[in-house]
């Protein structure tokens, strides 16, 4: 209790905005062009550049984009696709989208993120692709799946929801060439947050075609293009002739296209985009304060032998898109922070355990099973002060350690699972 009133409250997330992103919404809608235009194509290209990709095409959401990744592959009923059960819905609702079944995969016990060798056993003659999840921003050890994956002619998709801005050995999350696609949430909780939007990247031109394509209800020229925007090989008509009958693709009028796939309303809009070249120019900087913070939490909680901190590989840079600990007094200190006014949330409860995926003939994923039980987000974003997330500290750190005789089994149970 501060001396005027009680504290602020205390988000899990928060997007940073400044005085940018309302000028660039401004811009567009001054150009009275406010649908997918020539902002859209200049997100696609500076990201593209970013993340060191060849083909970036935006859409309306991360789901949106592992729906298109997953509708590429041309999957059919009885298909298999492997995807690791902690993570957001969106993972494995994508693949049921497409007439697919989602396996689900245990994680590894340290980093969250899928097991390579549950994903070696998990593989049968349905299975078509993988999609990995790089938790957190951590990500996944691509080399170990990209190997399997390729054992057995099963396609890479990466789930880089959490992971704008994170690296793998030397390349950016984006831009690695052995895997087929990366979907890229840019939600209003992610690192580059637009409030709603997403990306798909791709080494592929071919599959870069087909996306765009398909994010559009399959039509092959957008309107953009269609208004003369950045539309090559396309002639003005006159009423005087009928200079628009050819079948040439290169010889067409302005408004003519063609729809050749059946596809969805999945693009993104010049509105969007314009928010997301902002958040793209500062995305770097976001990043950096989440480490430090990251760092500071680290530093703070190293002798709270109640909880565990994240981890970070060294094949990995990660742009910490949450931080996530571990305790068996999950839930009590959860209520504890609720009191103090600071949020914390749970990411996620195991997809094979929720009631739409839940069966009579699951497989038992039991590091998932455990470890989900004891992880809990805290507070972290750019804009988080250091006095907030002092705040934070003192509050977890005044949680007793000592809790009930169910929680002190508990702690000694998952104790023993982790050694």
């Amino acid at each position: 209790m501060s001396a005027t009133g009680p504290e602020p409250h205390i988000p899990v997330f928060r997007p940073w905005y400044d005085e940018s992103e309302p000028a660039a919404v401004k811009a567009v809608l001054e150009s009275r062009w406010v649908g997918q235009g020539p902002v859209v194509d200049e997100f696609e290209r500076r990201f593209a550049e970013r993340v060191e990709a060849g083909h970036a095409i935006a859409v309306n959401s991360g789901t949106a984009a592992l729906h298109l990744a997953c509708r590429c592959l041309d999957l059919q009923p009885g298909d298999e696709v492997l995807v690791p059960t902690l993570t957001f819905v969106a993972t494995a609702h994508a693949v049921c989208y497409c007439g697919a079944e989602p396996v689900f995969v245990d994680i590894d016990p340290e980093t969250l993120t899928i097991d390579p060798d549950d994903l070696q056993r998990s593989i049968t003659p349905r299975t078509r692709a993988v999609i990995v999840v790089h938790y957190g921003g951590h990500a996944c050890p691509m080399d170990r799946i990209w190997d399997v994956a390729e054992a057995h002619a099963l396609t890479v998709i990466e789930d880089a929801a959490h992971a704008c801005g994170s690296r793998y050995q030397s390349r950016p999350v984006g831009g690695l060439q052995r895997s087929a696609f990366t979907c890229f949430s840019f939600f209003a909780t992610k690192n580059l947050a637009v409030g709603d939007g997403g990306m798909v990247t791709t080494p592929s031109a071919d599959s870069a075609t087909r996306l765009h394509s398909l994010r559009w209800m399959g039509i092959d020229r957008s309107s953009w293009e269609r208004m003369g925007g950045n539309a090559r090989g396309i002639r003005n008509c006159d009423d005087s002739r009928d200079a628009c009958s050819s079948d040439d693709s290169d010889d067409r009028c302005k408004w003519q296209y063609e729809v050749a796939d059946l596809g969805w309303k999945h693009q993104m809009n010049d509105i969007t985009a314009a928010i997301g070249l902002q958040q793209l120019r500062k995305l770097e900087r976001g990043n950096e304060r989440r480490r430090r913070l990251t760092k500071r939490y680290d530093r703070a909680f190293a002798r709270a032998g109640w909880l565990r901190t994240p981890i970070e590989r060294d094949y990995t840079t990660s742009c910490c898109h949450n931080y996530v600990i571990r305790t068996a007094h999950r839930d009590r200190l959860h209520a504890h922070l609720d009191r103090a006014g600071i949020a914390s949330s749970v990411h996620y409860v195991p997809l094979h355990l929720q009631p739409y995926y839940r069966g009579d003939d699951r497989r038992s994923l039991p590091i998932a099973e455990t470890v989900w039980r004891r992880l809990l987000t805290l507070p972290l974003f750019p804009e988080l002060t250091d006095d907030q997330q002092d705040r934070v500290i003192d509050a977890v750190l005044s949680l007793p350690d000592t809790g009930t005789e169910s929680e002190r089994r508990l702690a000694a149970e998952h104790e023993r699972g982790d050694r």
